[in-house]
């Protein structure tokens, strides 16, 4: 899990730089995301804000969520319909999630030969690839050793 005032220290920098405004809320819920080492769902988020913002409401979460995945500072678990912090917002490229199914931490790699490979077999398919979700699902190092320690 990355350190959230470094995080929050990187995303202040690069909304700077993209002329974005990281108003409070975005702020808040990206933090949330990212004292998280596995996913949060759009309503578990929207529960814990709406403990510190009583006016919060679905569409105050989307539109945050909305904002942190288009800036790159928060991805979208497809498979869990969840949200984790990007540990690299400035890394441009694709990327691969790595999700634990027994304790629900998530990792994020950068393999992006693998990225490459897809794009350009999708390419010789005569297919354009707007968005790529990679989720490998399987059991983190921690939970491996649990299991075999209770075996």
């Amino acid at each position: 899990m990355t350190n959230s005032s470094s995080l929050l220290q990187q995303a202040e920098r690069q909304c700077q730089r993209h002329g974005v405004r990281f108003t409070p809320i975005r702020r808040r819920v990206l933090e949330m995301i990212a004292d998280t080492s596995g996913g949060l769902k759009a309503y578990e988020l929207l529960d814990r804000l709406a403990a510190e913002h009583a006016a919060a409401r679905p569409p105050t979460i989307y539109r945050a969520l909305d904002f942190l995945i288009d800036q790159g500072l928060v991805h979208r678990i497809e498979s869990l319909n969840a949200f984790v912090a990007c540990p690299c917002p400035e890394h441009a490229h694709g990327f691969q999630l790595l999700i634990c199914r027994d304790c629900g931490r998530v990792e994020e790699l950068h393999l992006d030969d693998v990225n490459t490979q897809l794009d350009s077999r999708a390419r010789d398919l005569g297919f354009r690839v707007e968005r790529q979700t990679i989720e490998l699902l399987g059991r983190c190092e921690a939970c491996l050793q649990t299991a075999a320690a209770n075996a």
